[in-house]
């Protein structure tokens, strides 16, 4: 699994213009987090695949598990470059509003 260095991280800022919020990624955070996915898909068609086939509910739990904690993975990827670069860059700029969206944020990933 690649490690994102926090240089790369602080790199994916996102920009607020005209009330369009986006972020931009480098090039590196994009093609990780992509690779994440890709095996994420993989693994959810997998457990699609078990199911049909009649597999062990244990063993089918166990995968289930598996993609929940690299969702996860990916989650805490986001947040961290999202509080790094974009949550800065707002207080600095004033808007002490974010620090609200941010407790909404983490308290929906930590359902």
């Amino acid at each position: 699994m690649e490690n994102l260095t926090d240089k790369s991280i602080q790199d994916s800022c996102c920009h607020t213009k005209s009330d369009v919020r986006k972020s931009h990624h480098s090039e590196e955070v994009k093609k990780n987090l992509t690779s994440r996915l890709n095996r994420i898909e993989g693994q959810v068609r997998g457990v699609k695949r078990l199911i049909e086939e009649d597999t062990y509910c244990d063993d089918v739990l166990t995968q289930i598990a598996a993609i929940q904690s690299a969702l996860n993975s990916v989650g805490k990827l986001l947040l961290e470059g999202h509080m790094k670069s974009c949550i800065v860059e707002r207080i600095q700029e004033g808007d002490t509003e974010v620090v609200d969206e941010l407790l909404v944020t983490v308290k929906r990933l930590m359902k």
